[in-house]
């Protein structure tokens, strides 16, 4: 009986040990496109979510398309799944046909954005990146080069 406890006792230190030693991604893990977005934010339904990825696959993390339907507004954000807790080269931009352009480029650990602007029955694009922490790594890009989402939230 002693011997199970100590077995109990040992098992939940390791467990704390792993959600203590790795804060970052938990961190990381609470961020939505919502909640950095706000309130009345929701995430376009058929092409809301693109990933940002590197020329050879690997994906650094996403860029979210949402939209106001109170406000008219679009926001983008790009949220990091690699280089979580680690300030890296950062970006989320945004375009709306004949309604002009904006973006947020800069090191972060967690996401770039929200960048916003009003595009209520307007195309848009939008864009992510994510760069890798060595000298000569890679950077990963996603999102939507085209004009769509015309007027859809």
């Amino acid at each position: 009986m002693h011997r199970s406890l100590k077995t109990v006792f040992l098992a939940a230190a390791l467990s704390l040990g792993g959600v203590v030693a790795n804060p970052a991604h938990a961190i990381a893990a609470s961020y939505s496109p919502e909640g950095v977005c706000g309130s009345g934010f929701s995430v376009v339904k058929h092409d809301g979510k693109r990933a940002v990825k590197t020329p050879s696959g690997t994906v650094f993390g996403y860029i979210y398309l949402l939209y106001n339907a109170r406000t008219g507004q679009n926001c983008v954000t790009t949220i990091k799944t690699q280089y979580v807790g680690t300030k890296t080269i950062t970006s989320a931009q945004l375009e709306v046909q004949g309604g002009g352009k904006k973006s947020d480029i800069r090191s972060y650990k967690y996401y770039a954005g929200p960048v916003k602007l009003y595009g209520k029955g307007k195309c848009v694009k939008y864009y992510g990146t994510v760069a890798d922490t060595r000298a000569q790594g890679e950077i990963a890009q996603g999102g939507r080069s085209s004009w769509g989402n015309c007027g859809k939230g």
